[in-house]
This record gives C-alpha cells, structure tokens and sequence, in this order.
C-alpha cells in the first residue's frame, strides 16, 4: 500500500474534520487526470459531508465531457481569482496525477504557496517517478497501471465498499484505460484487471466509454493527422527513432482543440524497427514534447535529462525553451549519444 495504516487514519481524521476540499490535477489533463479527481470526487460525495472542487490548469478536452462532474471542474486560467481561492483556503488539498509542483503550469505558485501555509493537509497520489515531497502524504505507486488506479485502492484503505456507484466507476474505467491504452501497456497487472471487473460490476456500460473516447472524432481532427502522418512523420533507423511535428500555424489551419494530438505519437513508435517516438508541438507559444518507447529505454531519464520533463519509463514529456524547429535540432543533435541504447 502507498499509504501505511497510521498515514491513512491520519487522512481519514483530516477529512472527517474537513469543510472544503480541494482536488487538483497537472496541465493539459487526459483521461487518467479528470478520471481520478472525479472518481474521487464522486467517492467523497458519498462518504462525506464536505465541499469538493476539482481544479485544472488549463482547459478539459470536450472528448471526456461525458464524465459525471466535468462541468463543475474549476479551469484555473480562465477562473483564477476563484480557483486560487478555493486552493489557498481549504482544509485538505489533494494532488493527484503528478509528482512536482512544476507540472501545474502557472498554478505553481499557488500551489506552493498552499503548500508552505499547510503542507501536514495536502495529499499527494501518484504514479509517475521521483516524487518531490512538497506536502506530507506522499501516496506514490509507480508500478499502478494508473492514478485512477490508485484511487480505487485509496477509497479502499479508507473502508469503502469494493464495487463502486455507476458514475464513480465511469471515472476511475475512463482514467486506467486510457493510461493503459486500453489495457495493452506493459503497467497492466493482474490487480487492474480485478479493479476493472469490480468497476464493471457497478453496471458500468464500458462500450459507452469507448464509443466517446475512440468514435467521436472531428473531421478537422482526422485531417490534422492525416496531414501529419504525410508530410511530418520522419523515421531515423539508424538510431531506432520515429518523430513527429506540429507546430502552431499546422494546428491553427486544422482548428486544433485541446486533446487532438492524444494518441498521435503512439502511431509513430508503431512503425517497424521503432525504440523511441516523439511528436513536437506548439501551443498557446510553448513547445511541449510527448515521448514513448518501448523495451528498456527510459524516455523518462531522456526527457528529465534533455527536455525538462519526466514520467515513466515508457511514456514521457517534456517542453523547450526556444522555437520548434530548435527543439528538434536538438533532439536530434543528441541522439548519436544514444545509439546503441536505442538499438540494443
């Protein structure tokens, strides 16, 4: 467990204490970020009498607009007088999804600030590696398959029943599949799988969740790629690598909304002979890199070490302070150091 017996009846007091609870999630939130803070959401409401707010960075994708809860979500960059509230003056502060403050964007601060008041009622559960312990409950689990994952485990620590409400199981369903990319990545265990039957076991209409996130697709969406795939995919095979590159006015012209490029890169590590993939991007003037391997290659190191970023062995990301044709200049300028990494 991620949190010993005393830890999680030290939290279990915090929240029967608690009048106002905070959830927050990292930028750019996908299906695992909102899965988990709506699954526990969902779990508090039930148990608890207190006020829970999920806050984001920055703006939810639409495609994960079906999850109970979404348009409660608090987007901090478009409501920031009221999410910094909110986070300053809670009881108990949860952040779940990421490891380090610096993967809030311009929430950080906030964040931190909140953090230094009272850092004995913020709880971290996470899945991603090296964990910076900027609050006391550090819940950190880099063998789950996900953070809605851990959620699950987390509400049954707390004595919660195994077989969760409908809508709780279409949060905590919708985060571990698509951070397991429906089940297929290497972090898929025995215990997901059991987790995902009890989810099932809710009346949880699991084609549903599939249908919104694989079959709503915008045209414009499908253009972007097919544009993508035939003018900026580019395969080195000297060194094992795929990348792919959109830069803003690509994004502009095919009316990019937050969410269209989830996915794109794992076609690029699809191609035969591929160990390491990427897709570069620009948006809102930030470069911002997704990596994925397979194997032994660590995208994780790679990207802490080159691109400010970080994540788990396999799946990663970075960003870059520069324009994009620099970024991947110097991704590739590094690449000969990695070679036989790569190709081993």
């Amino acid at each position: 467990m991620f949190f010993s017996e005393s830890q999680t009846q030290e939290i279990r007091e915090l929240l029967l204490k608690a009048n106002t609870v905070v959830l927050v999630s990292h930028r750019n939130p996908d299906g695992d970020a909102l899965g988990s803070t709506l699954g526990l959401k969902s779990i508090f409401d039930r148990h608890f009498s207190f006020k829970t707010q999920v806050i984001v960075p920055d703006e939810r994708p639409d495609f994960l607009a079906y999850l109970p809860g979404f348009t409660e979500v608090l987007v901090f960059d478009k409501e920031t007088q009221q999410a910094t509230e909110a986070i300053l003056n809670c009881d108990v502060l949860f952040c779940l999804d990421f490891n380090h403050p610096g993967r809030v964007g311009d929430m950080e601060d906030v964040l931190r600030a909140r953090a230094s008041l009272r850092p004995d009622s913020g709880i971290m559960i996470d899945h991603h590696q090296q964990p910076e312990a900027f609050i006391t409950y550090i819940g950190s689990d880099t063998s789950a398959s996900s953070t809605s994952e851990m959620v699950y485990t987390f509400s049954q620590m707390l004595g919660f029943e195994s077989i969760p409400t409908k809508e709780t199981a279409m949060c905590l369903y919708t985060g571990i599949m698509t951070d397991t990319g429906s089940f297929r990545f290497s972090a898929t265990s025995p215990a997901t799988h059991r987790i995902a039957a009890n989810l099932l076991a809710s009346g949880l209409e699991h084609w549903k969740i599939h249908e919104h996130l694989f079959n709503q697709n915008k045209l414009s969406k499908l253009q972007l790629w097919g544009e993508v795939f035939s003018r900026h995919l580019s395969q080195l095979q000297e060194f094992g690598v795929s990348y792919m590159v959109a830069d803003g006015e690509l994004l502009q012209r095919h009316h990019y909304e937050e969410g269209d490029l989830e996915g794109l890169v794992n076609f690029a590590l699809s191609l035969k002979g591929t160990t390491m993939a990427a897709i570069f991007s620009e948006r809102k003037g930030k470069i911002r890199i997704s990596f994925r391997s397979v194997g032994t290659f660590s995208v994780n190191a790679f990207a802490r070490e080159h691109f400010n970023g970080g994540g788990h062995e396999n799946a990663a990301g970075g960003s870059f302070e520069g324009s994009i044709q620099e970024a991947v200049q110097h991704f590739l300028s590094i690449l000969p150091s990695y070679k036989s990494q790569l190709k081993s």
